[in-house]
């Protein structure tokens, strides 16, 4: 375009989206590479590409021995260790060497040569990168003969590329954490840093800038001490690593197992494991070290150390609370401060322990109960006018009321029997046994045989009846039959 079209470099650079100064230093090397407009028909891409960025020369001598790259690219891996560290040990064992840029400019053109996920310099300890192969795995049902396709989980560490795998169901939500569960035991630590792709398991809501993780992978982060990184969408060279470690179990192990048939996800896994270590064990092309040799030198000192125990399975539920302070959860009803009603909570549900959390703060905590439909209530979550309740129970209510009078015994059971929660009608039963105290133990009963006449169920309508004195009225005389006539206009009338 300069010498062709005679275009000045701020349109060139227009026209290509470069700067000025990246136009004006493509020009500028042409110039020093004697390189003339129309170039030869011999020279290829490659040939140019070494006349404008030519390597610099390696300086062959007894005072200027080369460094040996590998290893250094190797340390470079570790925490803190930096170029110039590596420099200043390099010409404290050859004081003649290369200076500091020649150095950095020989290791930059050996690096550049390495595959492209080679080239990310990784610090021991700090990622781990996980995701599902695209390839699937086969179980074969015994008693049907239908073969099911499983999902292959796959996680590497960034520094060794030490490798982890296993077949689990599905890509669910409970699968896709046992698996990291069992990757971290694998693995004897956790990384700083889980690198996870943006599947809908653990990633909530795919974004470029502010990625919103499911709560129970947070969850899971939290109790292991890592942190969640989403891989940035459209950018594969984020998990690049991975993408390497699924080709490698696709390769190794998944194509070796090709021709077995497997009647069992455990029996699956055991294959996969064996074929797995020798993965680990097998040197590396371009490295001359196996996966585990690296990972034992670099990874495995710098991993974070397991918790005492392992992640517990939890699901969140957002709730709101009930009058009765009670929140549902899969059809049981937890109690929390009486003072959080119509409050929205979060419920984290794992198969022994329900625990409510407020703002962050966990104000109750109970032990699961998979009885549908009932309470678990603690007392101090309770109203100070609801506390003097909390020792009557249905049996004892049932007691006292047979001990009342028979009429009693059955209105309090028809009380109770009519609410969906036996202890909402405790306070009717209750406020009915009282008036005992004040109307006498056969006035009560009369009052409740009328009561069921009727077909009343509440403490107030049996009060009314003792205050009016009604419970003696005959019940043939308590509701008068209604008149028919033939003057008496019907509904049909006023329509």
């Amino acid at each position: 375009m300069r010498f062709a079209s005679k275009l000045p470099q701020r349109a060139i650079a227009k026209s290509l989206g470069l700067s000025q100064g990246a136009v004006s230093g493509y020009l500028s090397r042409a110039r020093a590479a004697s390189l003339v407009w129309p170039l030869s028909e011999d020279l290829d891409d490659a040939q140019l590409e070494a006349l404008l960025f030519p390597l610099p020369p390696a300086i062959v001598s007894d005072q200027r021995p080369m460094p040996d790259w590998a290893w250094v690219h190797r340390e470079l891996r570790r925490p803190d260790v930096t170029l110039a560290l590596l420099w200043e040990e390099y010409r404290a064992g050859a004081p003649d060497g290369f200076g500091y840029s020649w150095y950095c400019d020989l290791y930059r053109a050996w690096a550049g040569r390495l595959k492209p996920t080679m080239r990310q310099t990784h610090i021991a300890g700090e990622k781990l990168f996980v995701d599902f192969a695209g390839r699937t795995g086969e179980v074969v049902d015994g008693r049907t003969g239908e073969i099911i396709p499983v999902q292959i989980f796959v996680a590497v560490l960034g520094a060794s590329s030490f490798t982890y795998a296993e077949a689990v169901w599905n890509q669910k939500l409970p699968d896709w954490i046992a698996a990291h569960v069992r990757a971290f035991a694998y693995f004897g630590g956790t990384a700083r840093q889980t690198v996870s792709d943006n599947l809908k398991a653990g990633i909530t809501k795919a974004c470029f800038y502010e990625p919103t993780v499911n709560r129970t992978y947070a969850d899971l982060a939290r109790h292991y001490g890592t942190a969640i990184v989403p891989a940035r969408p459209y950018k594969p060279r984020d998990k690049a690593k991975v993408e390497v470690g699924v080709q490698v179990v696709g390769r190794w192990i998944l194509a070796r197992l090709r021709h077995r048939r497997f009647f069992a996800l455990a029996e699956l896994n055991a294959a996969i494991r064996a074929l797995l270590d020798e993965v680990n064990n097998r040197p590396m092309r371009g490295w001359g070290m196996s996966r585990r040799a690296l990972f034992e030198a670099l990874d495995q000192p710098a991993l974070v150390s397991l918790p005492p125990f392992p992640y517990e399975y939890a699901e969140w539920k957002r709730c709101r609370v009930n009058l009765d302070y009670h929140v549902e959860v899969a059809k049981h009803y937890y109690s929390v401060p009486h003072q959080l009603i119509r409050q929205e909570v979060e419920a984290r549900i794992t198969t022994t322990t329900v625990e409510i959390f407020h703002r962050g703060k966990r104000v109750a905590s109970h032990r699961r109960s998979l009885r549908p439909h009932r309470p678990t209530t603690v007392a101090e979550h309770m109203p100070s006018s609801h506390r003097r309740y909390r020792d009557w129970t249905h049996e004892r209510i049932r007691r006292e009321a047979e001990a009342v009078g028979p009429d009693v015994a059955v209105l309090v059971e028809v009380i109770l029997r009519s609410r969906p929660h036996p202890e909402q009608g405790f306070r009717s039963c209750i406020g009915i046994l009282r008036l005992v105290k004040r109307y006498g133990a056969e006035r009560v009963d009369a009052a409740c045989a009328r009561a069921l006449v009727l077909g009343t169920r509440s403490y107030s309508s049996v009060a009314a009846i003792l205050k009016n004195r009604r419970e003696h009225t005959p019940a043939a005389t308590a509701e008068p039959p209604l008149l028919i006539h033939e003057n008496i206009r019907g509904p049909g009338y006023y329509h």
